[in-house]
């Protein structure tokens, strides 16, 4: 059984959004702090692991990265 969709009991988090989030800060950090198109950030994680751009924005969504 794959436990990538299963919440970890530390933080609530699968391993999925770990990668995300991860991810996310990685590049932002690369981009000097600026906000990360969505776009640039679905490219890095579908390194890591296939999710649909619906998905990944509704993750984002679910994570509280939004726009301003």
């Amino acid at each position: 059984m794959n436990n990538d969709k299963l919440p970890d009991v530390r933080d609530g988090l699968t391993r999925e959004e770990r990668v995300v989030l991860w991810v996310l800060s990685e590049t932002q950090k690369e981009r000097g702090g600026r906000n990360v198109p969505t776009t640039m950030l679905w490219g890095r994680v579908c390194e890591h692991f296939y999710i649909s751009p619906e998905a990944l924005s509704a993750m984002l969504a679910r994570l509280g990265a939004r726009r301003d």
